[in-house]
This record gives C-alpha cells, sequence and structure tokens, in this order.
C-alpha cells in the first residue's frame, strides 16, 4: 500500500472524532444513526480499526461531508458544495446544513401538479420554523388552516397535528429548520435604544 494512503487512513480516525465533537454527537447516537456498533466506532476514531468504505460511507452520510472531505483528500479547486436534493411525493428537499444532530436547515420546493391534494396532518417529534420565498404555502396546522405568501414564517411544535402544500396551482419554495429534539431557533432581538 502507497505511503501517503497509508497515512491518509492513519488521520482518519482524529477527523472522525474532531467532526463527532464539533458536532456534539454521542458515539451512542452516531451509532443509531449509523447503524455502526459504539465499539467500532470507537476504535476507528482511536486509530485501532482501519477505516472501510463499508464504514466511512454511512458516516460521511451521518456527517453530511463528502468521503474526500472525511479521509482530508486534498482540495481540486472546485469551491462548490454538491448539495444531494432528494425528491419524494411532488417535495424536494435541499440540505442547506451538512452536520449531524441540532438543527437541519432545508430549502423545500413542493410541485403543485405532483403534491398529492388531500391533506393529511401528521405529528412527529421537534420543532419547525418555516420561512416562504416564492409562492404561497398552506400551512394546516392543529385546527388552524393558514396561507403564508413570501417573506412571511410560522414555527411551531412538530407533536402538533401539520400538514403543508402548495396554496393554489403554483410551486412553493420555503426554508425551514428543523430540530428534531424539539430545539428551537434562537432570535436575538434588537438592543434597546438608549434613551437620551
Amino acid at each position: 500500500m502507497d505511503h501517503d494512503l497509508d497515512q491518509a487512513l492513519d488521520a482518519v480516525g482524529t477527523r472522525l472524532r474532531a467532526l463527532r465533537r464539533q458536532r456534539d454527537i454521542t458515539l451512542t447516537d452516531l451509532s443509531a444513526e449509523t447503524g455502526i456498533s459504539v465499539s467500532t466506532l470507537s476504535r476507528l476514531e482511536s486509530g485501532t480499526r482501519k477505516p472501510t468504505l463499508e464504514l466511512l460511507l454511512p458516516l460521511a452520510r451521518a456527517y453530511g461531508v463528502t468521503l474526500d472531505e472525511l479521509v482530508d483528500a486534498p482540495p481540486t479547486g472546485d469551491p462548490r458544495i454538491h448539495l444531494r436534493p432528494v425528491t419524494r411525493h411532488g417535495m424536494t428537499m435541499l440540505p442547506l446544513t451538512r452536520r449531524a444532530g441540532g438543527i437541519q436547515a432545508y430549502k423545500i420546493v413542493l410541485s403543485a401538479a405532483d403534491r398529492p391534494g388531500e391533506p393529511d396532518p401528521r405529528t412527529h417529534e421537534g420543532y419547525e420554523w418555516l420561512y416562504v420565498l416564492n409562492g404561497r404555502l398552506r400551512l394546516i396546522l392543529g385546527d388552524h388552516d393558514l396561507v403564508l405568501s413570501p417573506g412571511e414564517a410560522a414555527e411551531f411544535d412538530t407533536r402538533v397535528p401539520h400538514w403543508f402544500g402548495p396554496a393554489d396551482r403554483e410551486s412553493v419554495e420555503f426554508l425551514s429548520l428543523f430540530g428534531r429534539q424539539g430545539e428551537r431557533a434562537h432570535l436575538r432581538a434588537q438592543p434597546r435604544s438608549r434613551q437620551s
């Protein structure tokens, strides 16, 4: 095996530990997300277990980084970030954050043509904040049936039955901040002006 490759693989453990600590995630949480045992994760981080593609792929996915970033490959000079959108049931979700745990940010595009028409409110753990960029978003939240226009925002506990979709025949784009454990976005108020 090439000496440079050996060195790169030896450095992966330190990189994995740093990524996990930056994201404030435990080995137990990471194990639950990746399906890799806590002992294997611990040995990878300590360098006593050689990383394999089967171990690195789920870890890269969990941390929201590329394999190149995970093994600290030399930069290619390309500044673009390669985010991978997920499309399902007329909804395209583009992850804007690349970290496991904590608040996740997404840009979501709902296609009026492909989105099922009948609202089907659901519940799950978490807290969500929505901000409409383009189009009009229909939000059903408990007993409320709201229409949000560009520049409007909503925040809610996702344990309340909720559903969202285009308010009319046009697609809608919005930003979503979602905290799986119920984390809320911290808003800073403007400082009070001094009274003269």
